[in-house]
């Protein structure tokens, strides 16, 4: 069966991130270390970003809380989302792909000041036809609403589909519903992935 739309992951696929960077930053501005913030915010508060339950005001407030001080919110939204930088061989292939006129569809677990901030940066996001965004749609990977989401928006079978992820158990769930997928390793290979089914 023919591919006719691409879905792919953001993270460590098209930009590459660091969580370790970010708890760091954000342990700076608030006065906390960086395996402190990581504790805190993995006691939910990072996911409740992620599905949209809370915003950039109530994240500030949640850590001014936790840190017993105030902390400037710009500084703060500064330091959870100056995280990323780009991987350019992924970026290439993408416009390679954009070139051939298949659709482009975007399915990712992130926040809205993560995606403002790789918007703002790098034009990555205007290759895309749609975005899946985990904030938006009110559930993350590997939950079934937002593949369901991806359903919607590829405009094509699941099995035209070809979703690529650096995470496994995503990559599972995607194929459980019909999805032609694979673990994303590196460029090269998401290549080789590509021409064997007839992308490039």
């Amino acid at each position: 069966m023919a591919t006719r739309t691409l879905l792919y992951d953001l993270g460590n696929v098209l930009v590459y991130f660091s969580h370790e960077r970010m708890f760091e930053q954000i342990g700076r501005v608030c006065g906390r270390s960086g395996a402190q913030v990581r504790d805190f915010l993995a006691q939910g508060l990072m996911l409740a970003c992620e599905e949209g339950r809370i915003g950039d005001d109530r994240f500030h407030a949640e850590i001014e809380r936790w840190a017993g001080r105030a902390v400037d919110p710009r500084d703060l939204r500064r330091a959870g989302a100056d995280i990323f930088w780009p991987n350019d061989a992924m970026i290439e292939v993408l416009q390679r792909v954009r070139s051939t006129g298949r659709r482009l569809v975007l399915l990712s677990n992130t926040s809205s000041a993560h995606v403002d901030f790789v918007r703002e940066r790098w034009g990555v996001l205007d290759a895309f036809d749609a975005c899946v965004l985990s904030f938006e749609v009110g559930a993350t990977k590997p939950k079934r609403e937002i593949f369901e989401a991806a359903l919607a928006r590829i405009d094509c079978e699941p099995a035209e589909c070809f979703y690529t992820d650096d995470v496994a158990p995503y990559v599972e769930a995607a194929r459980a519903l019909g999805f032609d997928a694979e673990v994303f390793v590196d460029a090269q290979t998401h290549v080789r992935q590509l021409q064997a089914r007839g992308v490039l």
